[in-house]
């Protein structure tokens, strides 16, 4: 049995912020399709009640769906988490730190913008990470923790600052947890980050109901997530119907590229290199 078909098997226990809606709660689905006890943390309110009912008449038979109301931007409230975590449910197999909001941000716009999206998108990630990751060491199961990412933290495009520079953290935290745990003596620990493509969620309709065709569902998302882990793979970078896997390859290797080649930041969006970079996606990086 690989590790993977341990953790997503019946009777183990999925932590999952951010859960109520969007790729955390199509996770949950997957985990309690699997058979798993599954707490969803979100936000309270009607969306958290929602997802309680809707994914408790999915689950497994035998498989436990409860919520617990969360804010990770509040250290204490994930602390409560992981002590009711603990004193109710027992060992975590699977966490997935997941929560995220996105409301904008420009350098020298409201500081109010960049205190929500670091306190929720980054810090929240920490301090889930930190809190829950050494019990799961400690219990020796096989277990995993997977943090969302994005794309923008690694190519930063120009536009949403604050977002870029947590995801940009979640990303060198999660390389650095994995490490850490492939280190640790005895450790059945590992760490996964998402990388997601375009996903049609709450975060990224704004006013549209009608799923772009350029959009994955968050169902695809996961699909592809779940295929990954059991794979082994650190970096789930994912494609979506309008983006392919080489596409993202070229463009992550064009921005580190700025460094090692001098070129001003951010050169994919810089009126000098504009034609470059075409010929570059062109030619596949010849």
């Amino acid at each position: 049995m690989s590790r993977a078909q341990e953790i997503f098997h019946p009777g183990k226990l999925a932590v999952i912020t951010g859960g109520a809606s969007g790729i955390g709660y199509a996770a949950a689905e997957a985990c309690a399709d699997a058979g798993m006890n599954v707490v969803i943390a979100d936000l309270a309110g009607e969306r958290l009640d929602n997802a309680a009912v809707s994914l408790g008449t999915k689950a497994a038979a035998g498989a436990r769906v409860v919520t617990i109301a969360t804010d990770v931007g509040d250290p204490a409230s994930i602390e409560n988490l992981k002590q009711r975590v603990k004193a109710e449910f027992g060992p975590v197999h699977f966490l997935m730190n997941n929560a995220g909001i996105q409301p904008g941000s420009s350098l020298f716009g409201p500081t109010e913008n960049w205190d929500q999206v670091l306190a929720v998108n980054l810090l929240g990630i920490i301090n889930g990470s930190r809190l829950f990751g050494p019990d799961m060491i400690a219990h020796g199961e096989p277990a995993m923790i997977v943090n969302t990412g994005s794309k923008q933290g690694i190519t930063t495009p120009p536009g949403d600052p604050a977002y870029n520079v947590a995801k940009a953290g979640v990303k060198a935290l999660t390389e650095a947890l994995e490490h850490e745990l492939r280190n640790t003596p005895d450790c059945k620990v590992s760490a996964h980050l998402l990388i997601p493509g375009f996903v049609f969620t709450g975060l990224t309709a704004g006013d549209r109901k009608e799923k772009p065709d350029a959009a994955w569902t968050p169902q695809q998302t996961v699909a592809f997530m779940m295929a990954s882990l059991r794979e082994g793979d650190f970096y789930i970078l994912c494609p979506d119907n309008d983006v392919d896997r080489r596409t993202d390859e070229l463009r992550m290797q064009w921005a580190i590229g700025d460094i090692v080649e001098n070129r001003p930041p951010l050169s994919r969006w810089h009126p000098d290199y504009k034609d470059k970079f075409a010929a570059y996606l062109k030619h596949d990086g010849g």
